[in-house]
């Protein structure tokens, strides 16, 4: 399965690494889009299909639980696979995100971390993740 995927983070780096380590663990990403707050985020998800969004939590402008809750109440994007990617600490607001079923991975994570959670949340790895 090629993936369609949204990577939003306020930092480039972390954008590009987790691009990069998904490409590395053998996805097969087809559509690439990147955002730097929740409010581009939910512009590129505007008209385009995507099969999975990772999603910090704690960026200048609209944060990643604001895009995260508008998300799940959008009826097109209400189902969307979300991995939120967050140095939060919280168990109270990681509890949240749970509760708007999505995976949650601390920063900084291992590229196997990654890995997992992204497989977990797209269900499962296939045949074209070696």
């Amino acid at each position: 399965m090629a993936l369609n995927l949204l990577v939003v983070d306020d930092s480039a780096t972390m954008r590009k690494m987790i691009i990069r380590t998904l490409r590395v663990a053998g996805f097969c990403l087809r559509d690439i889009q990147e955002a730097g707050d929740g409010a581009e985020a939910l512009q590129k998800l505007e008209g385009r299909e995507v099969d999975l969004a990772l999603l910090d939590l704690n960026m200048p402008g609209m944060g990643g639980m604001a895009a995260l809750e508008r998300i799940r109440d959008n009826p097109r994007t209400r189902d969307l696979p979300v991995v939120v990617v967050s140095t939060e600490g919280s168990e109270t607001r990681i509890q949240v995100v749970k509760d708007q079923r999505a995976r949650f991975l601390r920063k900084p994570f291992t590229p196997e971390d990654l890995v997992a959670a992204v497989a977990d949340a797209i269900g499962g790895v296939d045949d074209d993740v070696e």
